[in-house]
């Protein structure tokens, strides 16, 4: 007997075939699947500008889609609720699939484009590494696939954003890369972004070209933290603060510079109302294409400088290290 198919289970069908075939020339696309969640939100960005601005994805049953203009390769950055980072490598016209677990989020696949298999390769390489490991592995995978965006998402992660950076070997791994994306913008402005970092490096003295104008008294405090931060970041509102309770403790021994890039004035303004952030924050709609952003070498979220009389003292420091540095310096 001959069984037909009703309207709907052919419309249902027709539209999983359209999204198998990907999008549009013009656009990005990717969809995902987690266990063990439920309704969530998760943050998307691009660290390299290319979207100009902070999304949300809404999360169903553990189910989520997200679709973004794209005219040439970018990387994304999805925020989870704990804080964890995923990169995913976008290309104009392709769509790419996540899958794994919300309890074993070092475990997720992106798959769907090769620098995205690139990258699930990388994960698992370095899962169990020791640090040292870690870079040297990072260091290889460059050498090894210097035609990938990935590697720039890797030097900017391992070699740069740290509390231990290696400019040196930064900017070594730039070059490679660059002579193999030479219309990378994003590896472009990380070289710039170096030149700025050595500038701004533990015993490097600030000067009023580093600051903002109206904060340049920060660099005649006895201690002093200039911080990035924004609403869509959990962690960056948490370490906001932390900075609050050791400001309130510390009195004038402790100056304090907030940028926040929600890229919304609105969005700033009442989150320091509500938290009551009483000193200097500046919301920059540039993001990190700002140029306080970009002359204090700050290119994530969070991320920190801490000064002694103006002179920097360590950077990139997690919330904890961050308190613990401050009450070591103001004892």
């Amino acid at each position: 007997m001959k069984s037909e198919k009703s309207p709907l289970a052919f419309a249902l069908a027709f539209c999983m075939f359209l999204l198998s075939c990907g999008t549009d020339s013009r656009h990005f696309r990717l969809e995902g699947r987690l266990m063990h969640i439920g309704q969530s939100e998760f943050y998307i960005y691009s660290p390299d500008g290319m979207t100009g601005k902070v999304d949300t994805i809404k999360v169903e049953a553990g189910r989520f889609a997200y679709e973004t203009p794209c005219d040439h390769p970018m990387t994304l950055l999805i925020v989870f609720p704990n804080f964890t980072e995923q990169p995913v490598f976008a290309q104009p016209g392709k769509s790419v699939s996540i899958r794994g677990d919300a309890s074993h989020l070092k475990e997720m696949q992106v798959t769907g484009t090769k620098d995205n298999k690139l990258m699930n390769a990388f994960r698992e390489q370095i899962a169990n590494a020791s640090p040292p490991d870690i870079i040297k592995y990072a260091s290889q995978f460059i050498e090894d696939h210097p035609q990938s965006i990935v590697g720039t998402y890797i030097v900017s992660k391992y070699f740069i954003q740290t509390s231990q950076p290696d400019h040196v070997e930064a900017s070594r791994l730039i070059d490679i890369m660059l002579r193999h994306q030479p219309d990378n913008n994003y590896l472009r402005r990380l070289s710039t972004q170096l030149q700025s970092l050595k500038a701004t490096a533990p015993g490097q003295q600030l000067t009023a070209s580093h600051v903002p104008q109206q904060s340049a008294d920060i660099l005649k405090a006895p201690v002093a933290v200039i911080s990035t931060w924004a609403t869509w970041s959990p962690e960056s509102s948490m370490q906001q603060r932390m900075l609050k309770q050791q400001r309130r403790s510390a009195g004038d021994r402790l100056a304090l510079l907030s940028l926040n890039l929600d890229g919304n004035r609105t969005l700033c303004d009442d989150q320091v109302k509500r938290d009551t952030l009483s000193w200097t924050n500046i919301c920059d709609p540039m993001l990190f294409e700002g140029k306080a952003v970009q002359q204090l070498g700050l290119s994530t979220v969070p991320d920190n400088i801490v000064l002694q009389h103006g002179r920097v003292v360590a950077r990139s420091l997690s919330t904890d290290q961050l308190r613990e540095k401050i009450r070591q310096l103001l004892r």
